[in-house]
């Protein structure tokens, strides 16, 4: 069965996304700090760059304007991929790898 995956940038990580798991929550999962806040899609704090893949969300209408939308930023804490293999690239400067 095809799984979803996620690739972060410049961390060079790639993780799997579960079906109905947001790609911050695979993050997450996965020991990978993200920047986020509120995980409903108005804070903005996560709003980054994505630079291949398809998404959809959990949230009829994300805190992104039309602009940011087709510039192909995205809200990692309700983006999930748009299909369940979906291969997902975001840049993230801040990701960070939780300490072990």
């Amino acid at each position: 069965m095809p799984v979803a995956t996620l690739t972060l940038l410049p961390l060079g990580d790639t993780v799997p996304v579960a079906p109905g798991q947001s790609l911050l929550e695979a993050a997450l999962a996965a020991g990978i700090e993200l920047p986020r806040s509120c995980r409903n899609g108005t804070c903005r704090a996560c709003r980054c760059q994505m630079l291949s893949g398809a998404v959809r969300y959990r949230t009829e209408w994300p805190g992104l304007s039309l602009d940011e939308r087709e510039a192909g930023e995205i809200l990692p804490c309700v983006a999930l991929p748009a299909t369940e293999a979906d291969a997902v690239v975001i840049a993230v400067p801040q990701a960070r790898r939780r300490p072990t």
